[in-house]
């Protein structure tokens, strides 16, 4: 109920809420983080359009920060250049900012539908026009404003927080340091996620919302490591909206710990960290909002954490003295734990949790009405086999059969197509008689060669890992397409294994890196071709590649034509908008 009344206050109210707005009453800057200047500039352009369109607040200085060229600084690299970004820009008046900042660089490796577009423009099924990630991250949090001393509120652009509480209880931000929200979780859901060990003398587990000290903060540790510290609690009458797994009302008893979600930090604080940037002459190493800023607080917090680097992707010379230094730096600053009791969070992040939580969860569907057909045009001719697909912003010809458990958005679908189970279609034309198969990822681009714009179309299995590499090409047989060995589907393909049917380094083999997907002259065409290749592994019958200009999915991303997959978008969007227009004409 709370997040459907927040939704309604935003679709009704957000063209008209910050000229209405006191100063303090809503954000004076949201700011989107960008892996690099291509997604720094396709943010840009869908921003330019939302604005255009009136879809977002007006009144407030919306930016979009890219990553210092160079080496990966992750997000909490990337915090510390927003904050050196928004001083450059507003000298000392930044400190008096209320500000949020969605950290949405990244390639989506295993979201790829988002990859060119970007996580916090992926669409959800409900709207009129369809919401995307970035409106409900503002409508979910749009009554935090007013409850926050200047400061700045840090995000995902992949997650989805909903609670519960009570009439007369607020969510502030007005205490020094850091404040963070806690969600209730089970055990194993910690182990991938920050855990809160909470002062137990001050934390009861009880009522909607309270308020917390926080001993130290664990990030991604083994359930032994929670026991150890004392971060399991347990909770009587789990409910619903918890993250507790699907305990029912009746079960009294259950074991969870507090795990993250979003923070927030004071303007001190802020000031303290970009004066560390300043310093560091060239970050050259992934530092984590979470593990390396949350880790050094508390009074529990050691500098163990510092020389960890298990759950670190690329390993920098730099790293650990980094941390230490964030350390020395952080030690002693309070951590808040804002516990919300009655609270569930959601990652969107994998095609996975993409499809369970639009299809088949109907909690998420529940808390923000999802719905089967979101603002598309949808005959009542054309079939589906179950009410758990979802059809967003889609134009879907009658005789068309979409499979139970499928997303498809973003795209044309002719009258001969049918969709099997559990798939993914996203920004692609299919105008021929074709059965695709269950568990389909099929995602097209436009790509711009030699100034012409040419079409390529990525196929995948949902379940196929893009972010697996290998570092020998001896070893490329262990990669798995559609759950078939890479280097059998090369043999189909007619390609051989080299170092030229990577688009990466000599190290970097991988789905994510192979030169496997044709490029073709209409977007139609690229998604025949895509799918070719994929039948050909399917009834394991040659289809020569070695005939046609190849992509991988890197290069795919790195000559993608932001603008004209933006006009295809349009076009759907005015052709649904025309048909809705004729049906009240009609009425």
């Amino acid at each position: 109920t709370a997040i459907k009344k927040k939704l309604l206050l935003f679709s009704e109210n957000h063209s008209l809420l910050c000229r209405a707005a006191r100063p303090g009453q809503f954000w004076d800057v949201v700011a989107l983080t960008a892996a690099d200047a291509q997604q720094g500039s396709a943010y840009e352009q869908q921003l330019a359009e939302k604005l255009r369109r009136k879809e977002l607040p007006l009144g407030v200085r919306y930016h979009v920060f890219v990553d210092p060229p160079g080496p990966k600084i992750g997000n909490g690299g990337s915090t510390l250049h927003v904050l050196q970004c928004l001083e450059n820009l507003y000298g000392d008046k930044w400190t008096s900012f209320i500000v949020l900042l969605i950290h949405s660089g990244g390639y989506s490796q295993r979201l790829p539908s988002a990859s060119a577009l970007g996580k916090i423009f992926t669409a959800l099924p409900f709207g009129n026009p369809v919401y995307q990630m970035l409106e409900l991250k503002l409508a979910m949090y749009i009554d935090f404003p007013s409850h926050m001393k200047p400061g700045i509120l840090i995000t995902c652009s992949d997650d989805i927080e909903l609670y519960s509480i009570g009439v007369t209880e607020t969510i502030t931000f007005d205490k020094p340091g850091f404040t963070a929200l806690a969600h209730p979780s089970d055990l194993s859901i910690g182990t991938t996620h920050g855990v809160f060990v909470l002062d137990p003398s001050s934390f009861s587990g009880k009522g909607g919302l309270e308020y917390r000290s926080c001993r130290c903060f664990l990030h991604k540790p083994d359930i032994e490591k929670m026991r150890q510290c004392g971060a399991v609690c347990i909770r009587q009458n789990c409910s619903q909206l918890s993250s507790c797994g699907d305990h029912s009302d009746s079960e009294m008893d259950s074991e969870c710990v507090y795990t993250d979600s979003i923070f927030y930090i004071d303007h001190n604080i802020a000031k303290l960290l970009l004066a560390f940037y300043k310093q560091i002459d060239t970050l050259c190493c992934e530092i984590d909002a979470y593990g390396d800023f949350l880790q050094a607080l508390g009074p529990g917090a050691t500098q163990d954490y510092t020389k960890n680097t298990s759950n670190v992707t690329k390993e920098e010379s730099q790293l650990v003295e980094v941390r230490q230094k964030l350390y020395s730096l952080l030690k002693g600053t309070a951590l808040n734990v804002i516990v919300l009791n009655n609270s569930k969070f959601y990652h969107i992040g994998t095609t996975q949790e993409y499809l369970f939580h639009f299809t088949s969860d109907s909690k998420l569907k529940f808390e923000l009405d999802l719905l089967s057909v979101a603002f598309s045009i949808f005959s009542d001719k054309a079939e589906t086999l179950d009410r758990s697909a979802s059809i967003i912003q889609s134009i879907l010809e009658p005789g068309c059969i979409v499979g139970p458990g499928s997303i498809i958005e973003y795209s044309r679908i002719g009258p001969e197509v049918s969709v099997g189970n559990n798939s993914i279609i996203s920004g692609s034309y299919i105008n021929l008689k074709v059965d695709i198969p269950s568990d389909c990822f099929l995602s097209s681009l436009s790509v711009k060669i030699n100034d012409q714009v040419k079409y390529v179309s990525m196929v995948f299995s949902v379940q196929d890992n893009l972010k697996k590499n290998v570092k020998l090409l001896s070893d490329v047989h262990s990669l798995q397409f559609f759950g078939v060995s890479l280097l059998e589907c090369l043999d189909l393909w007619d390609l051989k294994v080299s170092n030229q049917l990577f688009s990466s380094d000599n190290t970097n083999f991988g789905l994510w890196t192979a030169r496997i997907f044709p490029v073709c002259s209409t977007l139609s065409e690229s998604v025949r071709m895509s799918l070719k290749l994929l039948n050909s592994v399917q009834h394991k019958s040659a289809f020569k590649l070695s005939e046609f200009k190849l992509l991988s999915v890197e290069e795919m991303l790195t000559l993608k034509d932001v603008e004209d997959m933006l006009k295809f978008r349009k076009q759907i969007y005015e052709e649904i908008c025309l048909q809705r227009q004729k049906e009240k004409s009609d009425l």
